[in-house]
């Protein structure tokens, strides 16, 4: 293997360590998030997630409404933009 070849060896070895630090960061800016909310609220709020399924129409309007008011006292903007930047490799771009 010549000098290209370890090159790009090395090339993909840092990708794969770049993703997994961005998922890492990630992780760690949800669950600052997440304390956002009680204890007994984050575990409603998972109960509801679990038995939606992924599915509203599988919540009643009652519990709908009740995973919008969770999910807002998440911060869902704030947190887009912080995992924007963090997804960004060289930083932020200025406009």
């Amino acid at each position: 293997m010549g000098l290209i070849g370890t090159a790009g060896k090395s090339a993909s070895k840092w990708s794969v360590w770049g993703r997994v630090m961005i998922i890492a960061e990630l992780a760690l800016i949800a669950k600052r998030h997440l304390e956002n909310l009680d204890p007994g609220e984050a575990g409603e709020l998972r109960q509801l997630l679990v038995k939606s399924k992924g599915r509203p129409g599988n919540l009643t309007a009652r519990e709908r409404s009740r995973v919008k008011e969770l999910v807002s006292k998440l911060e869902p903007g704030a947190f887009a933009k912080s995992a924007a930047q963090t997804s960004t490799p060289f930083g932020r771009r200025k406009a």
